[in-house]
């Protein structure tokens, strides 16, 4: 589908966020804990260095848009899983299987929700 042009690097960065929680998620599958270890290094490193930007990104220029339309659900969806997603980057400090694994399916969860609902949404606006 071809993206807003103001939505075309969203949409890019969360290829490579599906990306990395697909690796997330085989590495907890693996069960190997030195797998665990690495892939949540791996994660935290992508947190702090693209994730967590990709996040500013939304809150500082898409939910003050999405406010203004009166789309607060929508907002507030976002709000709570990118908090979420935060809080489980934390987790991963002290990694195991189970935590890699929720890090990676509340990622891929998120990202298909702003790919299929929240930037359908957000398009005309960004027109308007």
């Amino acid at each position: 589908m071809k993206r807003h042009r103001d939505l075309q690097d969203l949409s890019r960065e969360h290829h490579s966020a599906l990306q990395l929680a697909l690796k997330a998620k085989r590495a907890a599958m693996s069960g190997d804990q030195r797998t665990i270890e690495a892939t949540a290094a791996a994660c935290r490193t992508a947190f702090s260095t693209e994730l967590d930007p990709h996040f500013v990104v939304e809150e500082t220029v898409l939910l003050p848009l999405l406010l203004a339309a009166g789309e607060d659900a929508l907002v507030a969806e976002v709000e709570r899983d990118h908090q979420a997603l935060r809080d489980l980057c934390g987790q991963l400090q002290h990694p195991d299987a189970t935590s890699l694994l929720a890090f990676a399916e509340c990622l891929s969860s998120h990202v298909r929700f702003e790919e299929r609902t929240l930037f359908g949404v957000v398009e005309p606006l960004l027109d308007a």
